[in-house]
């Protein structure tokens, strides 16, 4: 089940939310275990039964892995640590990637001259990584004493299993919830700021991102898209990546308010960014941060001198990209994303260079209006190969951004695509960067001087939400009827 379903919106959750405030607050944890069971259930049980036995194991293993006290843990804290680790990264390699290891294996036979392997085809669970994520976190956690130890098993499968943000993120960690599991303020205030986020969240997704799809499908699909068509597809595939994961985000994000729950935010207007140390400090921040923590820092992070950052750097993104997705274009991104991550430490800008890891620095100084462009350029080229199916699609279109196939077929895009596709592509490349001045969000608190292109812009900010919010509803109800009338639509990161 997903969120942009009639479905979901006109029978789960009226359900679950009429039955969350019917019942007692002591009572609302089952009753959000037995919901998001249903709802990740729904799409496949004999899946719904990895999702409780990874809970299982988590829960067992990391009461062995918080015996004792931080600091003098006994031998079996640590066995424990690491069996649920290795439990849980195991399953997510077998699921995610045994697939991809195979076809890795019989290219290389093949170009070796041998016979190719045959094996089983293995189903990826949706959702897989942001679970196995969130139960290894916890582990480390209460190994280090950095969260408590589940009171219940029902404490900690209702934390890993939270419908809202189970199936794409954000990335929650059980320190931050645990109390919100104990104890959470319900307010009229609190429902009403997250029914107003979901909606937002649901228009991005159904309005924006579904909408100018159909110019990324239709350029990524041609054999020689030219100029135009690879500058249309590329920009139409970033602006659909944003809104669609944003979009989740949202939703997620207003779902937890609506019970209560306020999770982290996973998106800063990453567009906006001056230099790619920005940028993943704005893009799934979730995900930047579990990196850094459980990742990074456990490599050495920047204490071993410069090699060696440079080093977890390139490893970290490389991982990163692996985790996105079970393909060598994926590490190709990782590596592009890694290397210019690494460039810029090595170029000693103090602004960018003055974060604890390779994706939470600061943002750099840049150069006035140049920074910015091209930025967008490196993170477009990296969509690129992110987005196409192999590398012989991924060159097709950097041969035609780079204008080695001509201005490419106009007439093609014109029919195929249509008006409405590219007016709002148009439309959604305005809001993702005017958005953040009219929200007053360009800037962020580490960057106190950022977000001054458009001057006095964001003075507008509170006559801009004020008008936007009229519009809201309305537009609501549009995305409802387009997704009554349209196929089924998943989100992309449930891919991955």
């Amino acid at each position: 089940m997903v969120f942009s379903t009639t479905i979901f919106l006109f029978l789960f959750l009226p359900v679950f939310l009429g039955g969350y405030y019917l019942l007692p607050f002591r009572a609302r944890s089952a009753w959000i275990l037995l919901g998001s069971w249903v709802f990740y259930g729904w799409w496949r049980l004999d899946f719904l039964g990895l999702l409780v036995l990874t809970t299982i194991w988590t829960y067992l293993l990391g009461g062995v892995a918080a015996s004792g006290s931080p600091g003098s843990r006994p031998g079996w804290a640590k066995f424990g640590l690491l069996a649920g680790v290795i439990l849980n990264l195991g399953s997510l390699a077998y699921f995610k990637y045994f697939n991809f290891a195979v076809d890795s294996l019989n290219y290389l036979l093949a170009a070796a001259g041998s016979e190719s392997i045959s094996a089983w085809h293995v189903i990826l669970p949706i959702g897989i990584s942001f679970y196995v994520f969130q139960a290894t976190s916890y582990l480390v956690d209460v190994y280090r004493g950095d969260a408590p130890a589940a009171r219940s098993y029902l404490d900690l499968a209702a934390y890993i299993a939270l419908f809202p943000q189970l199936i794409a993120g954000p990335i929650l960690r059980y320190k931050d919830l645990a109390d919100q599991l104990r104890r959470r303020t319900h307010s009229f205030d609190k429902f009403s700021e997250g029914s107003y986020r979901f909606m937002i969240g649901f228009c991005k997704k159904v309005l924006i991102a579904d909408t100018v799809a159909l110019v990324a499908d239709v350029s990524f699909g041609m054999e020689q898209p030219g100029l135009l068509g690879a500058w249309l597809g590329t920009l139409a595939y970033s602006s659909q990546l944003y809104f669609d994961f944003s979009g989740y985000s949202d939703m997620a994000i207003g779902l937890g308010l609506m019970m209560g729950f306020r999770f982290m935010e996973n998106f800063n207007y990453p567009y906006i960014s001056r230099s790619i140390t920005e940028f993943w400090r704005r893009w799934h921040m979730s995900l930047s941060t579990w990196l850094r923590d459980y990742l990074y820092i456990p490599l050495g992070g920047n204490k071993g001198g410069p090699l060696k950052t440079y080093r977890n750097v390139l490893l970290v993104m490389l991982l990163g990209g692996l985790w996105h997705g079970a393909a060598w274009t994926f590490v190709v991104w990782g590596a592009w994303h890694g290397g210019i991550l690494a460039f810029e430490r090595f170029l000693g800008n103090r602004r960018a260079l003055a974060g604890s890891s390779p994706v939470n620095g600061r943002p750099g100084n840049g150069a006035g209006f140049i920074a910015l462009p091209r930025t967008m350029f490196l993170v477009l080229l990296g969509w690129v190969v992110f987005r196409a199916p192999d590398f012989s699609g991924a060159l097709r279109m950097y041969g035609g951004l780079f204008g080695l196939q001509g201005i490419g077929p106009r007439e093609v895009l014109q029919v195929e695509i249509g008006f409405l596709p590219l007016a709002m592509l148009a439309l959604s490349l305005v809001l993702i960067y005017l958005g953040p001045h009219l929200k007053g969000r360009a800037v962020l608190p580490a960057a106190p001087n950022a977000g001054r292109m458009l001057g006095g812009v964001s003075r507008l900010s509170s006559y801009g939400l004020a008008y936007a919010r009229l519009f809201l509803i309305p537009l609501f109800v549009l995305g409802i009827l387009k997704l009554a009338a349209e196929s089924f639509s998943p989100f992309l990161y449930f891919q991955f």
